[in-house]
């Protein structure tokens, strides 16, 4: 292959889709005792640890040298307390390093039958995952399950994973194994994966590999705008959206799903725009939320900023700074929504007063 970061791609592919098989077994098999608590009370399940487990193990075997960005530390794991939920982890993370090898696949990284890890090789890889990030170099970010109370609820999540150089995003994969193939054909069944690289388009596979489809936001007229967003009011303001829904003069419901699932829909035109405000002071979004789903959607012909505009920046470390918002639309919708977006935001500054 000639494309641009042939290999990563690939790579990037096999580690996502190795990992959604692991998250839908996980919940297929889900026991209410296996599910964590993090500190901001999101639900965190055994597949939280055993995806980045996997991911970041593929990664190593293939570029060992490239730091990785993760949601996940094994600190809980590696305590006497966590041996239960850690053997769970291991005999999932190996199961899923050990499938057959298919299209695509490499032996050399460290997948396939007899591939499997001992406990530490894999509390290893999970730690892995604590570089700081920065404005140059290479660097992956890993986001095992996006959506977890999506995952729980048995809805909308997804496994993300990114390659960053130089702050800049060059190749984004977004595994959803509940997502419809085709809105329009059901009967197709569920499980896809979304992929772009920088430069070179965004394309949209099953997650068995198959039927490759290019990705194009289509335009919009006024009367078609819709927005999706996302299902929890604390992660983005339902009411701000609203407002600028009703700037918009827009009819249509939001479509409110967990997940960059959200980024991969808007790819292929179910939906006009991405809307996430911030619901509160100093919350910051972290890099590994939207640096997947910004080079699909621009790669699909659509346009990511913040709220004044400016495109996000992934080079300020494991978050996107001060959080000014996330708008992402097609070429020709993006320019009306943040229009409103702003209008919104000034009536609610004045509001204040």
């Amino acid at each position: 292959m000639s494309l641009a970061y042939a290999t990563e791609k690939q790579v990037a592919i096999a580690a996502v889709r190795r990992a959604c098989h692991l998250t839908s077994s996980v919940f297929n098999n889900l026991v209410t005792n296996e599910t964590l608590t993090k500190g901001d009370k999101s639900p965190v399940t055994v597949g939280d640890y055993a995806a980045q487990a996997v991911i970041s193990s593929v990664l190593w075997h293939a570029f060992p040298k490239d730091p990785i960005v993760g949601e996940e530390d094994a600190a809980e794991l590696r305590e006497e307390s966590g041996s239960a939920m850690r053997d769970r982890i291991v005999a999932l993370a190996n199961e899923a390093l050990a499938e057959e090898i298919t299209l695509g696949d490499n032996v050399d990284w460290g997948i396939g039958p007899g591939q499997e890890k001992t406990t530490e090789q894999l509390l290893d890889a999970i730690d892995r995952g604590n570089y700081p990030g920065g404005r140059t170099g290479r660097m992956w970010t890993i986001d095992p399950i996006d959506g977890t109370k999506g995952f729980l609820r048995g809805e909308q999540y997804a496994v993300c994973l990114s390659l960053i150089v130089d702050a800049q995003v060059q190749l984004g994969v977004i595994g959803c194994p509940n997502l419809l193939i085709d809105p329009a054909e059901p009967e197709l069944g569920r499980g896809v994966i979304f992929v772009a690289v920088k430069g070179h388009g965004a394309e949209q596979i099953r997650l068995s590999g198959a039927n490759p489809t290019p990705l194009r936001i289509p335009d919009f007229a006024q009367e078609e705008l819709s927005f999706l967003e996302s299902v929890e009011a604390a992660h983005s303001s339902h009411s701000f959206n609203d407002r600028v829904s009703a700037l918009l003069s827009i009819a249509r419901r939001p479509v409110r799903m967990d997940s960059q699932a959200k980024y991969g829909c808007l790819a292929r035109g179910e939906g006009a725009a991405y809307l996430r405000m911030p619901t509160g002071v100093g919350y910051r979004e972290k890099i590994w939320d939207h640096a997947p789903g910004a080079v699909l959607v621009e790669e699909a012909g659509g346009i990511v900023t913040d709220s004044r505009g400016l495109p996000l920046d992934f080079g300020l470390g494991r978050t996107l700074g001060e959080n000014f918002g996330v708008i992402a639309a097609g070429l020709g919708t993006h320019a009306r929504v943040l229009q409103a977006v702003q209008q919104a935001g000034n009536e609610q500054e004045n509001g204040k007063t």
